[in-house]
């Protein structure tokens, strides 16, 4: 095991990749000097402009690029930068990338990954703050996945790296910097897998992504100070979605407790909670609640953000109305 951060367990995932397998290119704004976050710091000098590639500000032509880059043979690594610069490209992404195996008869796979940051820092603003994992979980033929730690955030992308499918690999800002122990080498994370972070007995609790810090700060306050033993899982991944684990979990505490930033309304919450009402029923003694944003763009102003986005608190106080 070795400590870095979470964007240096990304960088050390695509290192390992690239050294592995000379189709693995990487190709986005600004990435020869590192990335927004560091991301991709040091492969220019490892593995020369022709595999890491500088690309013009337009994401319709990085994705357009990928797309037909991974349908002759290649296994793109795509930068969007910040998620909502995804909605720039969203014909490439959701009538190409996800549609050519079912259209071609699976003649043709599109291998390719699609990284972006997404998520609240330090007073981003509406544009740079969203969590619109629903819209790409909505979509037959993406896979998504969402890790909280350095460990994780290394071996999803490994995993994602290798599918032979579109992935979209979502990296929340607020954590990628955060530190962790991360097995060094070939290290990967099956895609579909959740993780019990913390056992419990009362109350589930289904996070993922930056959400799993707060919800592990909620579990060890429910103990403390409210005598409420809570379950937390990490999803991980959103699609696939590791069921089994989550539904073993709630047939044992009968209660659950979903939280994301991204907006409540038609949030993948509302999806989550869906099935397990529809599957789970006759377990659950209580409502599922669901923890997320407020219906308004994501403020500047930093007591506003704290207003509109969930924190920790918003857990505790979920988890003790499933409770009680």
């Amino acid at each position: 095991m070795k400590r870095m951060s979470f964007g240096q367990a990304t960088v050390d995932a695509t290192r390992l990749a690239m050294r592995e397998d000379e189709r693995v290119i990487v190709l986005g704004e600004d990435i020869s000097w590192g990335g927004n976050f560091g991301q991709f710091r040091g492969l220019l000098e490892e593995f020369g402009p022709d595999r890491i590639i500088d690309m013009p500000i337009s994401e319709a032509l990085i994705m357009s690029a990928a797309v037909g880059a991974a349908m002759t043979g290649l296994r793109p690594v795509a930068s969007m930068s910040f998620l909502e610069f995804t909605l720039g490209a969203m014909d490439e992404i959701v009538n190409q990338a996800a549609k050519m195996r079912y259209m071609s008869g699976g003649q043709v796979s599109v291998p390719l990954v699609l990284r972006a940051s997404d998520g609240i820092l330090r007073s981003s603003a509406a544009q740079h703050s969203g969590s619109l994992e629903a819209l790409f979980t909505h979509v037959a033929g993406l896979k998504v996945v969402a890790p909280s730690n350095p460990a994780d955030a290394k071996g999803l992308l490994r995993s994602a790296m290798d599918d032979d499918d579109p992935v979209v690999y979502l990296e929340n800002k607020s954590i990628t910097a955060k530190r962790g122990p991360v097995p060094e080498g070939d290290h990967r994370v099956p895609l579909g897998s959740a993780s019990v972070v913390r056992e419990g007995t009362d109350v589930t609790l289904l996070t993922y992504s930056a959400m799993t810090l707060r919800g592990t700060d909620a579990a060890a306050t429910l103990a403390d100070e409210h005598g409420i033993s809570a379950e937390l899982i990490d999803l991980r991944s959103l699609w696939p979605l590791d069921f089994e684990t989550v539904a073993s979990s709630i047939t044992r505490t009968g209660r659950a407790v979903i939280a994301h930033e991204a907006w409540l309304t038609g949030g993948y919450g509302a999806e989550l909670s869906a099935r397990i009402s529809e599957e789970l029923f006759a377990d659950l003694r209580a409502p599922v609640v669901r923890v997320g944003a407020a219906r308004a763009p994501i403020p500047f102003s930093p007591p506003l953000e704290s207003a509109v986005v969930p924190g920790t608190d918003a857990i505790v106080e979920a988890a003790i109305r499933a409770a009680s």
